[in-house]
């Protein structure tokens, strides 16, 4: 039986010192679902997904990924998440970097595959260390997608990618959603959050809202998504 939720979290907190960079977060994504976190830098969004993977211990709260509740070692193989910094191996080829992140999660195949999607097949035998801030984003996404995750996690997935390219990721995230992928997505541009299917806007460590794009909007009562957000964020409404 497929899992009612493919990211369950209830009453996450986390601090450091003394800043609560989470303070209570719920959140609960559909298997198949794009679903944006939005808010700007520091407001908790890559605690919340780093949480979520297992790479930050939270304070309180629980986190069940696909069904099965974290941490849990086996269960990673099944999530695919692509770091805000590049996570790469800069003494490797690019090539090596994927087949490398292919191997730790059990694919023997597809690096050619995903190395075409994120256009990089031509420059496969370049060292990582040699190569733009845009191309080793793009191989960071390439390793995450190699091993063909039911969740994805991606932390600013087309900071630094030219638009035209981000069209192209964006429809195959659109495409591998509809064959059941999850994807999360964390951002603060409004272009990115309008692809997203529902929102989870947070600011201080604390949900403000959620919904679809049009939903925000509306509870706003603005036509303009930045908008809604500084609203809602101006109010403090909490969701």
């Amino acid at each position: 039986m497929a899992e009612a939720f493919a990211v369950d979290v209830q009453g996450l907190k986390k601090s450091f010192g003394g800043l609560r960079a989470l303070d209570g977060v719920d959140l609960r994504i559909r298997p198949g679902e794009i679903y944006g976190l939005l808010g700007p830098n520091g407001a908790g969004k890559t605690t919340l997904i780093r949480a979520i993977v297992g790479l930050v211990a939270p304070d309180a709260g629980t986190v069940m990924l696909l069904g099965r509740r974290m941490p849990d070692v086996d269960n990673l193989r099944n999530v695919g998440y692509m770091t805000q910094a590049a996570a790469l191996y800069p003494g490797l080829s690019i090539a090596e970097n994927v087949e490398f992140f292919a191997a730790i999660n059990g694919a023997d195949k597809g690096v050619d595959e995903v190395l075409k999607l994120v256009q990089l097949d031509q420059r496969r035998s370049s060292v990582v260390a040699t190569i733009s801030g845009g191309m080793r984003q793009r191989c960071s996404l390439a390793c995450a997608l190699v091993h063909k995750p039911k969740l994805l996690l991606l932390d600013e997935p087309t900071v630094g990618v030219d638009p035209q390219l981000r069209v192209q990721f964006w429809e195959e995230f659109r495409k591998m959603a509809a064959a059941g992928t999850t994807i999360v997505v964390s951002s603060h541009v409004m272009d990115e959050a309008e692809r997203c299917q529902r929102l989870g806007l947070i600011q201080f460590g604390r949900m403000l809202a959620e919904g679809t794009p049009n939903e925000v909007r509306a509870r706003a009562g603005t036509d303009n998504l930045e908008e809604a957000f500084l609203r809602l964020a101006g109010d403090g409404v909490v969701a």
